[in-house]
């Protein structure tokens, strides 16, 4: 990591520079994951990772309905503020048709229940950790004070799990331990405020334990959290039973019907990681949405609005809509992860890594009823190229508007309001005597600062990849600049919290470090990564 003036004149020379890191990344992650110098830079291959087999029978596509996450009610909606409870427990659920599979859920469900709020209006939800390990929960997207946020090691105890075990072994294995000195405990349960002072958007909560986030959310531990307000009410967008939220995710099965996981333990309590093989990143060959794998949805002849996240670990999508007689369908993008764009922006192919979200409307008007159309994924082979089916079952009237201007509060920040530029590598590389993931050539220590900012400053961070590293930031949403020189790719529009790097490609950001004080995260969101050391805090004073 490089803190600097900025130095425009040295722009091409540094460029330059962060091309050969990148390249230097890739060509040492050869070893570690497979990949070939063609695969990893010239060809830029589509995924970063490797892929578990089902060892059961899998359903045909388009035959489960999808299902819709139940809506929350809040416990309490007096003083201004909503209260929320959840149980984090274990339960079982019928994902594959006729199989009984094991989960760790929020309130017995995956996905979590939805949270639906208001922007503005304050919120505390009180987590019960009834599972068998530490957690934490983190909202995703949310300008969040620092108690709240959900920092890796201030850790939901269970019952009767005992505070010597709580030092972290790390990536290296047992003997490499980690301790947080800032660290807050709290036992059995734990508050989560949340001001809720942001644009509406499509955010998800999820777990954030050090070292063990990729394999609590691949058990089941991610919800959708949804903040309206009036402005967006008032514009006509497609609503109701029209307004459809889509977590993607894909899972593999072991032979008895739970979730294969590549864990050093499977207990998920005392030794992180995974086996060698999947150090790059862990992919399934089942693609979910909801909860159900390929599903389908019956829907009218009318706009709908699709409010899609990447809950996968490791897998990148691009995503199509292809009616039956071979037609691609608009994907009209309204939002971005932090909300909506300031116009509507037209996709035929929508790419989308590990934890971004887009918001999208799709007009199903012109497809004839009773054909399909197929929301499809470019990157998959095989079963993996399909996603979802709608079903269009019968002719409507729809009065739903997709307005020239969506809004009208996007930050506008420019270059030369930057107080510095900062430079982070992304890279595989070596971390206690074993393979990591590195931020700048450095592990993640809790215990460590790695960037000091002020509260109010404008940044601009330049980050390099050596593979695909979406990378993001707690507490801030930020713009995209550039990629690798040039100017950004039509789905970087808007207010963004997660970025896709691609391999050997370097982006530059840019965000104003405001709303709260304290201690925060950024990290890569390829969950495998995040747990083998891509993490870095940012005290902002």
């Amino acid at each position: 990591m490089r803190e600097h003036d900025d130095d425009r004149s040295g722009r091409a020379h540094a460029m330059a520079r962060r091309r050969v890191l990148g390249i230097g990344g890739a060509l040492g992650l050869m070893a570690v994951t497979g990949l070939s110098t063609s695969a990893a830079l010239a060809r830029r291959p589509p995924f970063t990772g490797a892929e578990l087999r089902s060892a059961v029978p899998l359903p045909p596509a388009f035959q489960v309905s999808l299902p819709l996450p139940s809506v929350l009610a809040p416990v309490s909606t007096s003083g201004g503020a909503d209260r929320y409870e959840i149980t984090q427990r274990e339960a079982t659920a019928e994902i594959l048709p006729g199989v009984r599979t094991p989960l760790w859920t929020y309130e017995g469900a995956f996905p979590g229940p939805t949270i639906e709020s208001r922007r503005g209006r304050p919120i505390t939800v009180t987590h019960r950790n009834e599972l068998p390990v530490p957690t934490v929960v983190h909202l995703h997207g949310g300008r969040t004070p620092a108690p709240s946020d959900g920092y890796p090691t201030d850790l939901v105890l269970p019952e009767g799990w005992p505070d010597a075990h709580v030092t972290h072994t790390g990536p290296g294995g047992p003997g490499h331990g980690m301790h947080d000195p800032r660290a807050v405990l709290t036992r059995l349960t734990r508050d989560y405020t949340f001001p809720l002072d942001q644009r509406p958007a499509l955010l998800w909560y999820h777990d954030h334990r050090m070292d063990f986030t990729a394999p609590a959310i691949w058990r089941g531990l991610a919800g959708l959290h949804i903040v309206r307000d009036d402005a967006e009410d008032s514009l006509g967008l497609p609503a109701g039973r029209r307004e459809l939220p889509l977590m993607i995710a894909d899972r593999a099965f072991a032979a008895d019907g739970s979730l294969d996981y590549p864990a050093l333990d499977p207990a998920l309590r005392r030794r992180p990681g995974v086996r060698e093989a999947y150090l790059a990143g862990v992919l399934g060959d089942v693609i979910l949405v909801n909860g159900a794998p390929w599903p389908v949805h019956e829907v009218d002849a009318a706009r709908y609005r699709l409010r899609i996240l990447n809950a996968s670990n490791a897998r990148h999508y691009e995503l199509e809509a292809v009616s039956d007689d071979g037609r691609l369908l608009d994907l009209v993008q309204i939002g971005a992860d932090q909300g909506l764009l300031t116009a509507p922006v037209t996709h035929r192919l929508l790419p989308i890594a590990p934890a971004e979200r887009y918001d999208v409307i799709i007009d199903f008007k012109g497809v004839p009823v009773g054909s399909r159309v197929r929301l499809l994924n470019r990157l998959g082979s095989g079963r993996t190229r399909e996603v979802m089916a709608f079903r269009i079952a019968r002719r409507a009237s729809d009065d739903s508007r997709i307005p020239r201007t969506l809004s009208t509060d996007l930050p506008i920040w420019r270059r030369s309001d930057a107080v510095r530029v900062r430079d982070f590598s992304f890279r595989a590389g070596q971390m206690h005597g074993g393979h990591g993931w590195l931020i700048g050539g450095e592990p993640f220590d809790p215990a460590r600062t790695d960037v000091t900012t002020h509260l109010g400053d404008v940044e601009i961070w330049r980050l390099v990849a050596d593979v695909h590293h979406p990378i993001h930031l707690h507490l801030v949403g930020f713009r995209v600049l550039s990629r690798s020189g040039r100017p950004p790719l039509p789905h970087d529009a808007g207010l963004k919290d997660t970025v896709s790097l691609r391999p050997a490609e370097s982006v530059e950001i840019i965000t104003r470090f405001d709303g709260y004080r304290g201690r925060y995260l950024f990290h890569c969101h390829n969950a495998e990564h995040e747990d083998m050391g891509m993490m870095a805090n940012i005290e902002i004073i």
